[in-house]
């Protein structure tokens, strides 16, 4: 019997062990292993996209690349220029994959314990049959969950955050040092505006830090244990470009009181994977489409 938090009857109403992935099985954009990694940026910005599988010539999945790894991937190849990176040079080649005979839960299971947003679906023939994300198991917990679950059972109640005027060098280092998808910008304890990865992969940043920056400073000061103590003065002449310059002002957010369908809902309508948590407008937390799957896939 699946169980989360004492809500084993939201799970079992759901009865995603049995469901097939045929529901939301969805076809993938992928891009080719030889392409570079301006081309493969293009395609996510152009179908705003998160990750794109890599595939050979003959359609068989090698790969995955994600916004995190685009923003790992600038700063790694230091002097190098970005135009002969190509997407061989930086995917993820550890495929986590499934049968299409396999079901939801399987996902599920597999994304929470893997601590990924994506599964590959692959026919009997080892091709790409397509792909299955967070957000198809958020809308199959929208659409199935009957009991009531409040956001403040699932969210996780620390937040990395940055304020308004912290450098954006700070940001990037926040991101790659936690692991994290995204940062809350707080002020006065209130949320104000939100950082993602996807915000850094537009050129203006990396073509800005190759121009005025040393690739060497770049690197220590990211990562360096404790950022904000590194020696300013060096990186002065970039430290001016700050968090409010990049971030999304006015996030949306969710009451911790609220239910998790309310805050799946917000997420699919407005095609975005984590949401502040509020209480008296004050943050208190955050809620991501990892904690739902996480909540689907708990025994």
């Amino acid at each position: 019997m699946l169980f989360y938090l004492g809500f084993a009857d939201i799970m079992k109403a759901m009865k995603l062990k049995n469901s097939s992935l045929d529901q939301i099985l969805r076809n993938s954009i992928t891009v080719q292993q030889n392409s570079t990694l301006l081309e493969a940026r293009d395609v996510l910005l152009r179908h705003k996209l998160s990750r794109l599988p890599v595939v050979d010539s003959n359609g068989r999945p090698v790969g995955m690349i994600t916004e995190k790894d685009f923003v790992r991937t600038i700063y790694e190849y230091g002097g190098r220029s970005i135009e002969k990176i190509l997407v061989r040079d930086f995917m993820s080649k550890n495929l986590i994959t499934v049968k299409r005979s396999d079901t939801v839960y399987d996902c599920a299971k597999l994304m929470s314990g893997n601590k990924i947003s994506s599964i590959l679906v692959l026919n009997d023939d080892g091709k790409l049959a397509g792909i299955v994300t967070k957000t198809d198991l958020v809308s199959i917990f929208l659409t199935r969950a009957t009991s009531s679950l409040s956001v403040s059972e699932i969210m996780t109640p620390h937040v990395i955050t940055v304020m308004p005027a912290d450098s954006l060098l700070l940001v990037e280092s926040l991101l790659v040092k936690h692991k994290i998808s995204r940062i809350v910008v707080e002020r006065n304890k209130r949320p104000v505006g939100i950082i993602t990865n996807r915000d850094f992969l537009p050129a203006k940043m990396p073509r800005w830090i190759r121009q005025f920056a040393d690739p060497k400073e770049v690197e220590e000061y990211r990562l360096n244990p404790k950022p904000d103590e590194f020696r300013m003065n060096q990186l002065s002449y970039i430290l001016s470009f700050r968090a409010e310059d990049i971030m999304t002002a006015n996030p949306i957010t969710v009451g911790a009181s609220e239910d998790v369908s309310v805050a799946a809902l917000l997420m699919i309508r407005n095609g975005i994977s984590g949401l502040p948590v509020v209480s008296k407008s004050k943050l208190v937390g955050i809620i991501t489409k990892s904690d739902i799957v996480n909540a689907i896939a708990k025994r």
